[in-house]
């Protein structure tokens, strides 16, 4: 897992959990999706991906505890995630391509506090990657542009990047995209087995010779 100045290890891990389940039509966001969908379209069985959402990531504090559930469990769940739909895309900083969904991630502030916000972007779910601009200072404002690809996925095709960078420039439609989220999508790949947080906390750490 590569270190991304001014992102400690456990917002990475969180980072990479939240993506293995943005990707995975099972997982609790997947189901939220669909069910999204089903209530605002009349053609239940069409890509509920094609339409913008916003999915903001909570990155809790590691030590946070919660009533009837562990902080690894929600993780794992991805009940971190939170899904709504955009009616009016004129409000987001972005301008985004059909299949995109827009992401704000935000960080807790401290043990038992609120949250503040960390990281704007997008999710590319063909490419099974997030596009973010970080924070790196509120008052400037001061921005680092990451992304963070799916830890699963060992090798990314050559040319991903400038498919990325078309996609974001919107010459290239979502569907030219390569389908690398066919590989960790359990509704796609019956075989697959999405790792839990405890996994892929052990390997970051591993990576990291901790």
């Amino acid at each position: 897992m590569i270190r991304t100045l001014g992102i400690n290890q456990f917002d990475q891990c969180v980072l990479n959990m939240s993506l293995i389940n943005l990707c995975n039509q099972t997982s609790y966001v997947g189901q939220s999706i669909r069910r999204l969908h089903n209530l605002s379209d009349d053609d239940a069985l069409g890509d509920p991906w094609r339409k913008l959402h916003q999915l903001t990531v909570h990155i809790p504090h590691p030590e946070q505890l919660y009533d009837g559930m562990t902080l690894e469990a929600g993780l794992t769940q991805g009940y971190n995630i939170e899904v709504k739909t955009i009616a009016d895309p004129s409000q987001i900083p972005y301008k985004i391509s059909e299949g995109g969904q827009f992401v704000v991630v935000m960080r807790q502030k401290g043990l038992d506090a609120g949250f503040e916000i960390a990281a704007t972007g997008l999710f590319i779910r063909p490419l099974a990657l997030l596009r973010l601009d970080v924070i790196m200072d509120m008052t400037t404002p001061e921005y680092q542009s990451i992304v963070v690809k799916h830890p699963i996925i060992r090798d990314y095709p050559s040319g991903w990047e400038d498919k990325l960078n078309q996609f974001l420039n919107q010459t290239i439609s979502y569907h030219t995209l390569p389908n690398l989220v066919g590989y960790v999508d359990q509704t796609l790949n019956p075989d697959y087995r999405p790792p839990s947080w405890n996994q892929v906390h052990l390997a970051a750490k591993s990576f990291a010779g901790v």
